[in-house]
């Protein structure tokens, strides 16, 4: 992964005017030290977004006043999606995704137009603090301090809250409030994470990814996953959605511009809207280079074998290192072909014309007898590398290659790569 992050640097380097946006998740912690050293290299500090706990960089992730509310709270169900076990059950989901909605836009009527997670937190865990907000918003109305959409969206959240959420049994609204929390809770009960990421309007440094991809920036998570579990996931998967919904946003617009995405154990950060960013984004010119133990990995992540397959197969260059598992070892064979092998068999007969019975050693002996060996050899259809290969013949820093030069698609072939340590 590394040598591909140096070309790319390197590359803004050269076209200064031309520069490719960069998002890299840092999974174990130790990649931003390897793009900063190129940063630094290649005189691209300036560019370099560093998000992580030192307080350097603030920003809010549900700051986005162009986005409408379901649709910010849909990117949190997307998030919650990694946390659930069982997928299948989508009331849950779906009955949070709008909770959250309605929440963000009461949010916005009081708090001009800024959200975070802890007035999410709020609102949803806590009834009198809810009743204060309706009380302002009430003081408000009665002012004529809102124009039409706001009441609209007033008059919908409050016919939800009133009529729906607060009739519910106690039993499915703790559960509701319990599958929310997950995200919300996570924000608020660490000092360092909570003035990182729910600063004050005016604190925000970072913004979002509209500036990244014009001015060619980039952007690295550094959140260990193993210290940061579920913070690493929501804020990695939020990262990797919001940079994919600016992109694909600028299609539209005609104002495509050249970006990558580069993650390491891919299989941590994966949400099925992959599939369908992955499928489109060769339109976008956005690169994407990830890594991952197995494609067994992604399908338990993922908990869907379609969206597995479109992933896969939206990558179009693929390098297989050593492996055992048997679900990546099948669906690499499948897509590197089969080729016609010649097949040998051989066989042996015996025959004999007298056979007498042994009494003294209990066994058949013949008299006359004579052998013969067969050999034949027949064409088969079968794989060009069978599993012998994935699981024996692949050595330490070998690997299998299935490349495109971009024109044509290269002969599958087996490579040496050379060590960057070395």
């Amino acid at each position: 992964m590394y040598p591909f992050t140096k070309q790319l640097l390197q590359y803004n380097q050269k076209f200064k005017n031309d520069k490719i946006a960069l998002l890299v998740l840092d999974v174990k912690g130790n990649y931003h030290y390897q793009v900063k050293k190129y940063a630094e290299e290649f005189g691209l500090l300036d560019d370099l977004i560093e998000i992580n706990l030192s307080g350097k960089t603030n920003y809010n992730p549900l700051h986005k006043p162009n986005l409408k509310p379901i649709v910010l709270a849909n990117r949190l169900k997307t998030i919650l999606t990694l946390f659930s076990e069982n997928n299948s059950e989508s009331y849950w989901l779906d009955k949070a995704e709008q909770i959250l909605a309605e929440c963000i836009k009461i949010c916005r009527l009081y708090n001009n137009n800024y959200v975070t997670f802890l007035e999410l937190h709020k609102l949803i865990t806590m009834p009198n603090y809810f009743e204060e907000k309706i009380k302002i918003l009430r003081e408000l109305f009665i002012s004529a301090k809102l124009d039409n959409k706001d009441v609209y969206d007033l008059n919908s959240s409050l016919d939800f809250f009133y009529k729906e959420f607060y009739n519910l049994d106690s039993r499915t609204k703790s559960i509701l409030i319990s599958e929310i929390t997950r995200i919300t809770n996570t924000f608020i009960s660490d000092y360092d994470v909570f003035s990182t990421f729910c600063p004050k309007k005016e604190n925000l440094t970072f913004l979002g990814f509209e500036d990244v991809l014009k001015s060619g920036k980039i952007v690295v998570l550094n959140i260990n996953v193993a210290e940061y579990s579920l913070l690493s996931k929501i804020l990695a998967s939020y990262l990797k959605i919001d940079f994919q919904s600016e992109i694909l946003s600028r299609i539209s617009n005609s104002q495509i511009k050249k970006s990558a995405f580069i993650c390491d154990e891919y299989d941590k950060y994966c949400t099925k809207t992959d599939a369908d960013f992955f499928s489109v984004s060769r339109e976008a010119k956005c690169i994407n280079i990830v890594s991952t133990q197995s494609y067994s990995s992604l399908k338990n992540a993922l908990k869907d074998d379609a969206s597995v397959k479109v992933i896969l197969q939206n990558l179009i260059n693929k390098i297989w290192f050593r492996t055992d598992d048997n679900f990546t070892i099948e669906e690499a064979q499948k897509q590197l072909g089969k080729e016609d092998k010649e097949k040998i068999s051989r066989s042996f007969s015996e025959s004999a014309k007298e056979t007498k019975f042994s009494y003294i050693t209990n066994t058949l002996n013949s008299e006359n007898s004579n052998i013969s060996e067969t050999y034949s050899t027949f064409m088969q259809n079968d794989f060009i590398y069978d599993t012998n290969f994935f699981t024996q013949n692949l050595e330490t820093f070998s690997c299998l290659t299935f490349l495109s030069d971009g024109n044509i698609i290269l002969k599958p072939q087996k490579l040496k790569m050379h060590p960057y340590f070395k």
